[in-house]
């Protein structure tokens, strides 16, 4: 189906200004102006620093544990095999599910594709999905300027600043403060039943990510060592190489990369190639921030885009329909 931009989601672009967030002047250079400070939570506060730097740091340090049990021992390869298709399985539930399918409308799927595709994006450990999906529509309402929740040029263009800025939107602005309000920026999910259920089964669904490894592991090697290193490399060690895959495009596709097409104003959304693959076609970022509705994002000779592969075989198969494929025409108009 050709792109339609008549006929997409709610996105924070068509929502009404933001009385909390009075429009700001921008030169594209300068450091984004400071925030007003948020009231101190006392204990909920706590609570939020603690659990963000759990699932930001416990499976990073995951890394260095497999590296050490590594030393003296090799990995299994039942291990390596369940891995990746986990990582596959919660990958593509973020990028074909939270991202090109709940977030930007790019198709429409039956009932039982849309929760499944929720519920494998929720294990990938990113956060329930209303909340993901209103963070990243802010995101797009607000590309590199003020108002955006995780932008490399949030301290400005100058070395340092670039620096400081690509590490704030990698994993930085996870511990800030600054919650999105899913009902100025999400609400036709707030309003979906089997989306809100999905979201508030994401604790659950955090320990069947790391649960269903270990099961499997202790399924096939029959001991608890095999079921230990199936959960540090299924679990852990997936979750966190994925976490830094999504995060790399927050901040790496704004900063390196080629830039083929328009986008608005300050956005320097780019393409990344190195990450194609990974990403699943998530770092061809620059097409997508020219023309956030179309399924497929890698659109040129050569660009792999496996999410978009998917997305063609689910509407084949009849699960998903009304795909937003890009037509050379509308192609044309958006090339620099």
């Amino acid at each position: 189906m050709p792109l339609d931009s008549s006929a997409t989601v709610p996105t924070p672009a068509q929502a009404p200004p933001d009385p909390a967030r009075p429009p700001q002047r921008y030169d594209g250079t300068a450091p984004f102006p400071s925030d007003d400070p948020a009231p101190a939570r006392g204990g909920a506060e706590r609570v939020y620093v603690a659990v963000t730097a759990a699932i930001v740091v416990l499976p990073f340090l995951a890394l260095g544990a497999a590296g050490w049990w590594l030393w003296d021992s090799l990995i299994r390869p039942a291990d390596i095999v369940l891995a990746l298709v986990l990582y596959a399985v919660t990958g593509l539930g973020v990028t074909v599910g939270f991202h090109r399918g709940l977030t930007h409308g790019g198709y429409r799927a039956v009932r039982p594709v849309r929760i499944a595709l929720a519920v494998a994006g929720s294990m990938s450990f990113q956060g329930d999905v209303i909340s993901w999906v209103a963070t990243h529509r802010r995101h797009h309402a607000f590309t590199d300027r003020p108002g955006d929740p995780h932008s490399p040029y949030r301290y400005g263009t100058h070395l340092r600043g670039q620096l400081r800025g690509l590490l704030d939107a990698h994993v930085g602005w996870l511990f800030r403060n600054d919650p999105t309000p899913a009902d100025r920026y999400a609400p036709d999910l707030l309003a979906d039943r089997d989306i809100r259920a999905v979201a508030r089964a994401f604790p659950a669904l955090c320990v069947l990510t790391l649960a269903l490894p270990f099961a499997i592991g202790w399924a096939i090697g029959g001991t608890w060592v095999h079921a230990l290193t199936a959960a540090l490399w299924a679990g852990l060690v997936r979750i966190a190489l994925l976490h830094h895959v999504t995060w790399s495009v927050n901040s790496l596709c704004h900063v390196l990369g080629k830039r083929p097409f328009r986008t608005r104003r300050h956005d320097r959304a780019t393409n990344l190639w190195p990450l194609a693959l990974l990403s699943f076609g998530e770092s061809w970022h620059n097409l997508h921030h020219a023309d956030p509705t179309s399924a497929r994002h890698g659109v040129d000779r050569g660009q792999i885009d496996p999410s978009a592969a998917v997305i063609r075989l689910l509407e084949r198969l009849g699960w998903v329909h009304d795909v937003r494929w890009p037509t050379p025409d509308r192609l044309a108009t958006r090339r620099a």
